[in-house]
């Protein structure tokens, strides 16, 4: 299955962006509307060239860098694979700026940043420091 094998990439991505690390301060910007269109579209609007990894009808994805630093942004072709992609995803720690069928992983300044230019609603995935001995 196309998603999954993109899931497990992008997985392998925020493991190497090292997105488990401790979030920083609040945020006090107004947060705009919540940007759409493509995965272009929304690279362009944050200033990065997007390095495609996958380009599947279900999934668009691609590590891009720009001022504010790397992150994984992914486009999909439905709300659910969407959502099904985050609740896999969240597993893994990192932080998510999450628009209607798209999704930006990166660590928690860098998505806060993004947050100030796509809007979106912030989300956090599993906290994993606690483990361990």
């Amino acid at each position: 299955m196309r998603l999954r094998s993109a899931l497990l990439a992008a997985t392998g991505v925020v493991a190497a962006l090292g997105l488990a690390g401790c979030g920083s301060g609040g945020d006090a910007k107004a947060v705009p509307p919540t940007a759409t269109g493509s995965l272009e579209s929304l690279a362009a609007e944050v200033k990065c060239r997007p390095d495609i990894q996958t380009d599947a009808d279900e999934i668009r994805q691609a590590i891009c860098k720009n001022g504010d630093g790397k992150f994984v942004l992914a486009t999909f072709a439905t709300d659910r694979g969407q959502r099904e992609w985050i609740n896999d995803a969240k597993d893994y720690g990192g932080y998510y700026l999450v628009g209607r069928k798209w999704v930006a992983v990166g660590d928690d300044g860098v998505v806060k940043a993004l947050r100030g230019t796509l809007g979106g609603d912030l989300e956090t995935g599993a906290d994993h420091h606690a483990h361990g001995g």
